[in-house]
């Protein structure tokens, strides 16, 4: 099982609430126990993860932000950080570009996680294809190289940062695994905190199930899994 070890800082560029807790979970509360910082890029504001009749947009929003507080304070996460980009609305831009590569310059981390922008072999929502992508350009060059993006960022007061590693999760072939056992119980309870999505009582099934699934390609119990793309710093 090829592995990667506890950064000293983490950033994890989100697409929607609920998806660190799906995608890296127990990869986050395994660091975080173990001392890393990890700070939560949120891109969405979450206001179309609804099929409730009666669920305003506005309404939502502030539910699911404060189900995401919840959720990240379980897994040690430092800080959240939240873009409110439309749900459904991402786009690969240079705003959302901005404000990840300043995202990046202000928390410094040694590895960012994002989704898998390229995966193949089915579909996945635009704005996490979008997300991953972002993820991936900010990184580099764009955080690294200090003539990049200059009304946007100053390199007064966010110097440039070079990110050493990018994790993607939901990848097709993920080739780097997290061995997960001792904390997917709070990756579970994380996760069951946007009742927004998944009810009072649900969510922890299939999260169990796909960690097991994983466990079982990384020879554990249960795993997290990765494709790994590695920056010169």
């Amino acid at each position: 099982m090829e592995t990667i070890g506890t950064p000293k800082r983490a950033m994890v560029v989100i697409p929607h609430p609920d998806d660190a807790e799906v995608g890296c979970g127990g990869t986050i509360a395994q660091w975080t126990r173990e001392g890393a910082e990890v700070f939560f890029v949120l891109c969405t504001d979450g206001q179309a993860g609804s099929s409730d009749p009666n669920m305003t947009q506005d309404h939502l929003v502030a539910l699911r932000e404060q189900e995401q507080a919840q959720a990240a304070k379980i897994l040690g996460v430092k800080q959240v950080v939240y873009l409110r980009n439309p749900d459904g609305h991402l786009a690969d831009s240079q705003t959302v570009l901005g404000e990840v590569v300043k995202a990046i310059r202000r928390f410094r981390p040694d590895v960012v996680l994002s989704t898998d922008p390229m995966r193949q072999t089915s579909h996945q929502h635009r704005d996490h294809r979008a997300a991953g992508q972002v993820s991936l350009d900010a990184c580099f060059p764009y955080a690294r190289d200090r003539l990049h993006l200059p009304g946007v960022v100053t390199e007064e007061e966010l110097p440039p940062h070079k990110v050493g590693t990018v994790l993607l999760w939901g990848a097709d072939a993920p080739e780097v695994f997290v061995d997960i056992t001792s904390t997917i119980a709070l990756k579970v309870s994380a996760l069951r905190q946007h009742v927004s999505q998944f009810g009072p009582r649900r969510g922890g099934g299939f999260s169990r199930m796909g960690a097991r699934n994983m466990g079982e390609r990384a020879g554990c119990l249960y795993a997290e899994g990765f494709r790994r793309i590695t920056f010169r710093t």
